[in-house]
């Protein structure tokens, strides 16, 4: 799930508002009610939890919202238990997904097998699993030069970034199978190229069990969410701490797909859409892109997925998932997410929710005819995407909007939501009320909460300057593909500097780090920026990107994921049988002399020695002039 917007771990609906247990009248035993009393249910839970970790999960149906039949055409997509291509997903019954090491194995088979598919290995993860990238072109162009050289539109899409949600990683199994040694969508090869990352989050894949995602319908078992650090990848794009999203970005740097698909799987409230997707609207950092996605993308998914008899629709990320009729927030995701960092960096970057309590097999074929109708589009039109592209690319806006917030101008838009019938009900459990949908299906007309309004922005700098000592926060930019230009000689330049004021480190981590907010004054000084300091120019593709990394003020900048700590806290101090006797030597300065007693007229301050010790010290010359500076010069025009 890709939940925006939050700094702690998110989950979009709070505790109190879950999903009740609630059973479809189909699927009664004998005379038990139409609902799972939730005491009862938590029992059952708990006795689970006590049998420990082999203990089978209980049915979804049990404890989930009623499920309607389906039976969409996508079924004719899967192949006999028994056929030599059956991915393990189909041979099982459609109800599990595989293992690491049986995913990898097929896939090594297929590309075995196939001339049109390899293997690449894109680095390993904490405990030294393989982050394998599979590369499908009808050329074999299997290096990003040759790629390049064929001149034919690129889809990179990745799976299982959270490893409970593994939807995309079946679903591109079946796909490349079909695409290459079955040969029944061969022709989607012929005009574009597909790179695959079946599992990002590897080690979180191994954390392998039927207890993940209680509010999921299926697998059967399935990863967690988080990898062996406890960190959320999809929240790691601009820290890029993770081996799992340095190897992502690593193919946004070296293959320049033209477009990048997230796959997920949501939570947070019951509605009728199995298949739902979205990315920065044009407001956002990539205008050109977005407008292409919307015109030619939005309506191309919409209908082969409705024509293969699923329910596509718009992200959900509901006001209040105890009562849509409060609406549906549709917020501009910043560079912690994926499709936030790709809309950044002028990749159009696409993020693919399915629905969790729609049936695995429902969602991994839907994945299926997502994927196989975005090669189709790209086959036919994605040049024209290529050049939405690198027109955003060529873009240098000033100012550079970091942030947006909601709308106060008017009335919310309406739009049609194709709901389920909710009720709320008592829940003495937790002393409250929690929600329940009753699986009838409802279609509402509810506000779309957009947040389109620029909340920060910032002029944007000739280029900045980064001294070496900073070492981790260059390598961090080498890493995203940001260009900068070594110095092999000291250099004096004058550059507007950044002073941090009242900075507020979060009580509690988020994602391995300590946040820091604060505020910030300008300086400006001329600085002696030693040999192998780095110079980074904005008139750059990444120039954006550089923006929102470098500038402290923005939300997801390295200032605020904790990188520059060291410069908020002080090292140099005074003594008073110093401070005092050279204070009276400062004062005989006049001008001094009248902003102290200017300060004086304060009767805090005055009644404080401790208070006009450190203000007199703070005037003088042994105070650290470096304290609370913040290191990274911005160079402006002349």
């Amino acid at each position: 799930m890709h939940t925006p917007l939050s700094p702690t771990p998110p989950r979009s609906t709070p505790a109190p508002l879950r999903p009740v247990a609630h059973r479809a009248q189909n699927r009664y035993r004998g005379a038990m009610r139409k609902s799972i009393a939730v005491l009862g249910c938590l029992g059952l839970l708990a006795g689970w939890a006590l049998a420990g970790p082999e203990s089978d999960a209980p049915d979804p149906n049990e404890i989930l919202p009623p499920v309607p039949a389906w039976n969409g055409k996508s079924l004719s997509l899967v192949v006999p238990a028994d056929h030599e291509w059956a991915t393990p997903f189909e041979k099982r019954g459609l109800k599990t997904t595989p293992r690491y090491r049986e995913t990898v194995a097929w896939l090594r088979r297929l590309a075995d097998r196939s001339e049109h598919v390899q293997m690449v290995s894109l680095g390993k993860s904490d405990e030294g699993r393989t982050i394998w990238l599979v590369i499908a072109s009808a050329d074999k162009a299997f290096t990003p030069d040759a790629l390049r050289a064929t001149g034919k539109p690129v889809l990179f899409a990745q799976a299982a970034i959270h490893s409970g949600e593994v939807d995309g990683k079946d679903a591109g199994m079946m796909l490349l199978r079909d695409m290459t040694v079955r040969g029944t969508r061969a022709a989607l090869l012929e005009k574009a190229a597909f790179l695959f990352i079946p599992i990002l989050s590897v080690d979180g894949h191994e954390r392998f069990g039927p207890f993940s995602r209680v509010n999921q319908r299926g697998p059967v078992q399935m990863g967690w969410r988080t990898n062996s650090r406890n960190l959320n990848l999809n929240r790691d794009y601009s820290k890029i701490d993770t081996a799992g999203v340095r190897a992502a970005v690593a193919v946004l740097n070296e293959w320049r797909p033209d477009l990048y698909y997230d796959l997920h799987v949501t939570d947070g409230a019951d509605y009728q859409y199995d298949i739902t997707w979205g990315f920065n609207g044009g407001h956002a950092w990539s205008p050109a892109s977005s407008t292409w996605l919307k015109a030619n993308l939005d309506p191309a998914l919409t209908g082969a997925l409705k024509q293969n008899g699923h329910v596509p629709g718009p992200l959900v990320f509901a006001v209040d998932a105890a009562d849509m009729n409060k609406g549906n927030a549709a917020p501009t995701f910043g560079p912690r997410y994926s499709h936030g960092y790709g809309d950044l960096r002028h990749t159009p970057a696409v993020l693919v929710e399915n629905h969790s309590l729609k049936p695995f097999r429902q969602r991994v074929l839907g994945t299926y005819v997502l994927l196989a109708s975005t090669l189709k589009l790209l086959g036919e039109s994605g040049l024209e995407l290529r050049a939405a592209a690198d027109k955003d690319r060529a873009r240098r806006p000033d100012p550079v909007p970091l942030s947006w917030k909601k709308r106060t101008d008017g009335d919310a838009p309406e739009v049609t939501f194709l709901g389920i019938e909710q009720k709320l009900i008592d829940a003495p459990v937790i002393g409250g009320k929690q929600v329940v949908w009753t699986g009838k299906p409802v279609t509402l007309r509810i506000p779309l909460i957009v947040s389109d309004v620029v909340a920060l922005e910032v002029r944007r700098p000739k280029a900045y300057w980064i001294p070496p000592a900073w070492h981790r926060v260059i390598s961090r930019l080498n890493l995203h593909g940001i260009k900068m230009e070594r110095i092999h000689k000291a250099r004096t330049v004058r550059v507007r500097l950044s002073r941090v004021i009242e900075p507020e480190l979060a009580k509690t981590p988020f994602e391995g780090r300590v946040r820091v907010k604060a505020k910030f004054r300008d300086v400006w000084r001329t600085q002696v920026y030693p040999a192998d300091s780095v110079r980074i120019s904005t008139d750059q593709p990444l120039g954006d990107l550089a923006v929102a990394l470098l500038e402290p003020s923005a939300p997801d900048s390295l200032f605020q994921w904790g990188f520059f700590l060291e410069v908020l806290q002080r090292t140099e101090y005074v003594e008073n049988y110093a401070m005092v006797p050279l204070a009276r030597l400062m004062l005989k300065n006049k001008k001094l002399k009248a902003r102290y007693d200017e300060k004086l007229k304060d009767e805090a301050f005055r009644k404080d020695p401790r208070a006009r010790l450190r203000w007199l010290y703070e005037q003088s010359p042994y105070f650290d002039r470096r304290w609370r500076i913040y290191p990274v010069g911005r160079e402006e025009e002349n």
